[in-house]
């Protein structure tokens, strides 16, 4: 019938046998969303992206040990955070993990015995902690070689107190042996550690389980590590006590023995330290008030902010002063870890976002 213009627009009238064929090309982009480009190049495949990991290993002294079984099997299972804060203990075996220093760890927890414990005790009568702390310090900055922070594959950080302020304190910058020294210096027990001008002590004076410190540093998925959940029958209330024929009459202190204590007094400290029979010692007395106080503390903080996984380790039978029990707490740190393993991998699917290569 000839063809209509209009314009620079030409429209040919179609044939009869013409319709099948335009009706066939239109429900055919349809299908494809009515691009005729999808039938000239295929769809790229999606990637997906591992979302990005923080560990928050949480304090506990002796039970810290148990990060070492909590590392070894996420890393068995390809989970390798990309960030780790630690607190205490928490700090000293995380940060050695971020220096590439594990298996030195590890294996010098493994040898500790109760009375190589001890030659670690270098009593201090005199200064702001009853250990100077330096032993174990010259066992840190050996193994860690003088190592900065800022210098480690791994995002770290460590949590510490400024004791006159009361300041959460992050080191992410500096001597990772200073910063570990920090991290650990349980007030009383070890003496502050002053860094870039502040006095610094134990972290877990305000953050024992760093979740929030993790989910910070540009973490999506932040696993934590509580060492001290085992620990049935804390925090309740006892609405009726006093005392009893059961208890013991006090005994008043004895007169000093005048010039010839002053050559005791280290023996008598010992003595003090270690508890006796039915009496525990100065440091049990500061490290179970203090653990009382972290409790309480870990409860409301990870209330507030939960960790999207957090691993358990049974330590019911490890105490705070156990550094001869490493094996034992190395092991719990597996099981709890495995126990989670699921739920850690369950996370990370559901946290995976999938991208298109290239931008296409």
């Amino acid at each position: 019938m000839g063809t209509l213009v209009a314009g620079t627009m030409a429209f040919k009238t179609p044939r009869p046998g013409d319709t099948k064929v335009v009706f066939e090309g239109l429900f055919s982009r349809m299908r494809s969303g009515g691009d005729r480009a999808t039938e000239a190049t295929p769809h790229p495949e999606p990637t997906v992206t591992r979302p990005s990991v923080g560990l928050a290993l949480g304090g506990g002294a002796a039970r810290g040990f148990a990060h070492i079984g909590v590392l070894r099997t996420l890393v068995k299972h390809g989970i390798v955070p990309d960030v780790i804060v630690g607190t205490s203990i928490g700090a000293v075996v995380g940060g050695c993990f971020a220096a590439d220093q594990l298996d030195s760890i590890e294996e010098w927890a493994r040898r500790l015995t109760v009375r190589s414990v001890l030659g670690y005790l270098d009593l201090n009568l005199s200064g702001s902690g009853i250990i100077r702390g330096t032993h174990l310090a010259s066992a840190l900055e050996q193994g860690l070689d003088n190592r900065r922070i800022e210098d480690l594959k791994i995002r770290f950080a460590a949590i510490a107190t400024e004791f006159n302020t009361g300041h959460e304190i992050w080191l992410t910058r500096g001597r990772l042996a200073d910063a570990l020294r920090a991290s650990y210096a349980l007030p009383g027990i070890f003496p502050p550690v002053k860094i870039g001008g502040r006095w610094l002590v134990d972290g877990a004076l305000v953050n024992p389980v760093p979740v929030s410190a993790a989910r910070a540093l540009d973490t999506r998925l932040v696993i934590a590590v509580n060492l001290n959940s085992d620990l049935f029958g804390r925090g309740t209330i006892i609405p009726s006590h006093g005392s009893d024929e059961s208890d013991e009459p006090q005994v008043p202190a004895t007169k000093s023995n005048g010039f010839l204590s002053l050559f005791s007094g280290e023996r008598s400290l010992r003595r003090q330290f270690l508890g006796s029979k039915g009496s525990p010692g100065i440091p049990t007395v500061m490290v179970e008030a203090f653990n009382v106080m972290q409790d309480r503390i870990t409860r409301a903080r990870m209330a507030g902010d939960p960790a999207d996984v957090l691993i358990s380790p049974r330590l019911g039978n490890v105490g705070m002063f156990d550094f001869h029990k490493a094996a034992e707490a190395i092991e719990a740190g597996v099981e709890a870890t495995e126990r989670s393993i699921d739920q850690i991998a369950d996370a990370i699917t559901a946290l995976s976002q999938p991208y298109i290569v290239n931008g296409k």
